[in-house]
């Protein structure tokens, strides 16, 4: 994947471990780590948002390697700058760490390689998107 290298990989798999049925889908997955919004609704009303707060190296490493990928020329690359553009430096990082995570997360569970996509492919995509709203 690009951002991610070995040491990520070995800090990542040594806090996680191989086996993924723990997590049920990569949204249990993403929320474990804390890359996920925690809002507390009570009847109804939204009183506050925010991210979770955890400590884990797992959820320090993904960012880390999310941080890397703002010049990257690739899928997660464009992915990264066009939240940066949106969201701000803090936010998009938290965005692209948890689509990293996602990645991640079926990677393990369905035992598939990581398939290499363009930042043109991510630029069409995002392009026909805006195209349909």
């Amino acid at each position: 994947m690009p951002g991610v290298q070995a040491l990520t990989i070995h800090t990542v798999l040594s806090e996680i471990g191989l086996e993924m049925r723990q997590w049920p889908t990569d949204k249990h997955f993403a929320s474990w780590l804390g890359r996920c919004p925690e809002n507390q609704i009570r009847g109804g009303k939204v009183l506050s948002t925010g991210r979770r707060r955890v400590q884990n190296r797992a959820s320090r490493a993904l960012r880390m390697a999310a941080q890397s990928l703002r010049t990257s020329p690739s899928y997660l690359g464009a992915f990264s700058r066009r939240m940066r553009s949106t969201l701000g430096p803090a936010k998009a990082t938290t965005a692209t760490a948890h689509t990293l995570a996602k990645i991640l997360d079926h990677m393990l569970q369905e035992k598939t390689p990581y398939r290499v996509q363009s930042a043109e492919a991510y630029l069409q995509k995002d392009h026909a998107r805006r195209l349909r709203q």
